[in-house]
């Protein structure tokens, strides 16, 4: 009996501690942007438990440094939460924020998903994920690297590099031609990168791989500066028209998701 009563106390023990960690959860998940401080009323009505009760709720909160108080009797977000911010920063590759929303687009659409990044001539492949679906045979496999105007993703990077920027990548880097349809002349680059800067994104069709198809969108870092793409490569013969405005829609979605969630960790 003494033991069954132990294990009873125990359960209730932990469901107590449980309840309590959601509770605190909660009132953290109540600061947004238009919403950067609370008060204990609206942590009480937020819980549905007494305005003493909620009190104590913040406190334990203030006193492990998850919030502080903030003119007005009201509470803020504390130091702690800043420091854990900081080190997910650290923890977080661009490779870990991308992973779902390359998988999510890869099923969206049906096709390969591909996410590179540039290092001054080169453009490497970090990763890709594959529709269940369709399958395409492509050069980019992950670690391998292309030239920078050779498919989608590397002329997305580049176009949005400062011209003279750009300019200089083309004119000191060797521009390989895999395709009849590659472009290797700098002129030529140069005028192409003026449209998707327009465009918003780059579309390539048979540059890399025969019959393929490329679209691709540019990540930003922090700063503003693209230095990453998001693509789509698909059998350019099974698109469609309406298929391939979708294609387009959905990566630059994706890209927007991705330069997001990389802006939110560098801020």
């Amino acid at each position: 009996m003494s033991g069954q009563s132990e294990r009873t106390k125990g359960g209730s023990a932990y469901r107590e501690r449980n309840s309590t960690a959601d509770r605190a959860l909660e009132i953290l998940n109540m600061f947004e942007d238009d919403v950067p401080v609370v008060s204990a009323v609206q942590v009480a009505e937020r819980l549905g438990v007494a305005r003493s009760t909620g009190y104590r709720y913040l406190q334990s909160l203030v006193v492990n440094r998850y919030l502080e108080e903030a003119p007005g009797g009201r509470f803020r977000l504390g130091m702690r939460v800043l420091e854990l911010a900081r080190l997910a920063r650290r923890t977080h590759s661009l490779t870990d924020i991308a992973a779902p929303v390359l998988e999510g687009l890869a099923e969206a659409v049906d096709e390969t998903a591909l996410l590179t990044r540039r290092v001054g001539g080169v453009v490497t492949c970090l990763d890709r994920a594959e529709s269940h679906a369709h399958r395409v045979r492509i050069s980019y496999e992950r670690g391998s690297t292309l030239p920078v105007n050779a498919g989608a993703s590397a002329l997305a990077i580049l176009a949005f590099a400062p011209s003279a920027e750009a300019r200089a990548i083309l004119e000191s880097s060797p521009l390989q031609r895999f395709t009849p349809a590659t472009l290797v002349d700098v002129e030529a680059v140069m005028d192409r990168l003026e449209v998707i800067r327009r465009d918003g994104y780059a579309i390539t069709r048979s540059e890399v791989d025969h019959d393929v198809l490329g679209v691709a969108a540019p990540i930003r870092d922090g700063s503003g500066k693209a230095t990453a793409a998001i693509s789509i490569a698909a059998v350019a013969s099974r698109v469609s028209a309406q298929l391939e405005r979708e294609i387009i829609a959905a990566v630059l979605a994706a890209a927007a998701r991705v330069t997001a969630e990389v802006a939110a960790l560098d801020a």
